[in-house]
């Protein structure tokens, strides 16, 4: 198999207890299978910790029940893992050992990122100085079975190299080069199939005021939006190059390219109205990418929302912003 990572991905390296967040709180952790099947086997305090907690959550999958401050029931006061101290790191649910990689398989490919989500991997991405590139290596896992079309997914791979060249093209203003991503990812919408743009009027503050809440300080920024024009930054463009990686090749299952275009686009509002810097950027991707229900809510207003049409985008893009949010 093919193993595709960001250059930068071997510099993530989790800080653990002096992280200024924690991905140990604010959302439930999936205990998996084979995590459950381990723990069986343990004897003493921390089985009968783990045992106490286990519950199930809306979607039927079985979680730990949090404790007080939405916080894992295994965080202590010094902000590290009960279970991983006890039985190692290998033993921690499979979420826990894998956050903030993020994994997508095609087949033969596997691709591989870390998430702004963590504070630490967004620090990491927000601030490269040369365009966001990625390192291939072979390793010795089988290929992933699926039923990807393989003439889409080679449709997408060649569209995803064009799109990073829109993206990353410093020539151009950054604003500039997201509205002509619109344009780009509108042609290939149209080769893939149909899609009917818009038709929900919603206020796009509205589009980000999650129904469930996981961060406070995310609500309080989506309540004191600062409407701008998008600035001339290489962040702007990392940003973009994260939801291009993440998302653009993922349309192989659903054919919905213009939405993970879209992504990108609403990627660099999010940083420009609600805070330039890192810190906002976790927070949105925590409290959006890591919430089944909020996450499935943004990708339904990715199509239906006339403020997150393509043409709802460009006229914030290319006028300033607009008025109000």
């Amino acid at each position: 198999m093919i193993l595709r990572t960001p250059s930068f991905y071997k510099e993530f390296k989790c800080i653990a207890g002096e992280c200024p967040d924690s991905c140990c709180q604010g959302w439930e952790v999936d205990a998996d299978a084979d995590s459950l099947n381990y723990y069986k086997m343990l004897n003493g305090n921390i089985r009968d910790r783990i045992d106490s907690v286990l519950d199930k959550d809306e979607f039927g999958n079985t979680i730990f029940r949090l404790a007080d401050k939405k916080r894992c029931p295994f965080l202590n006061s010094e902000n590290l893992c009960d279970i991983h101290i006890a039985v190692g790191a290998e033993h921690t649910p499979y979420t826990c050992r894998m956050f903030p990689r993020f994994i997508n398989d095609y087949g033969s490919v596997r691709e591989m990122g870390i998430s702004f989500s963590c504070p630490v991997a967004a620090d990491i991405m927000y601030n490269l100085k040369e365009p966001m590139h990625f390192e291939d290596s072979q390793n010795d896992l089988p290929p992933v079975l699926n039923e990807i079309d393989a003439n889409v997914y080679f449709f997408l791979s060649k569209a995803r190299k064009k799109a990073f060249s829109i993206i990353q093209n410093r020539a151009l203003p950054i604003h500039v080069r997201l509205a002509d991503l619109l344009d780009y990812g509108e042609k290939l919408q149209k080769e893939l199939e149909r899609y009917d743009d818009g038709g929900c009027a919603i206020a796009l503050s509205e589009v980000f005021k999650n129904p469930e809440r996981i961060n406070p300080e995310w609500l309080k920024k989506t309540q004191r939006p600062c409407i701008k024009p998008v600035s001339d930054n290489v962040y702007n463009e990392n940003i973009a190059s994260y939801f291009i990686f993440r998302y653009f090749l993922t349309a192989v299952n659903d054919c919905d390219i213009l939405s993970k275009v879209k992504m990108a686009v609403v990627g660099v509002l999010v940083h420009t109205y609600f805070g330039e810097d890192s810190w906002t950027m976790h927070l949105w991707s925590k409290e959006t990418e890591h919430s089944q229900y909020n996450m499935d809510r943004f990708k339904e207003l990715l199509k239906t929302a006339d403020c997150l049409s393509v043409n709802g985008l460009k006229e914030r893009l290319l006028q300033g912003g607009g008025e109000r949010v």
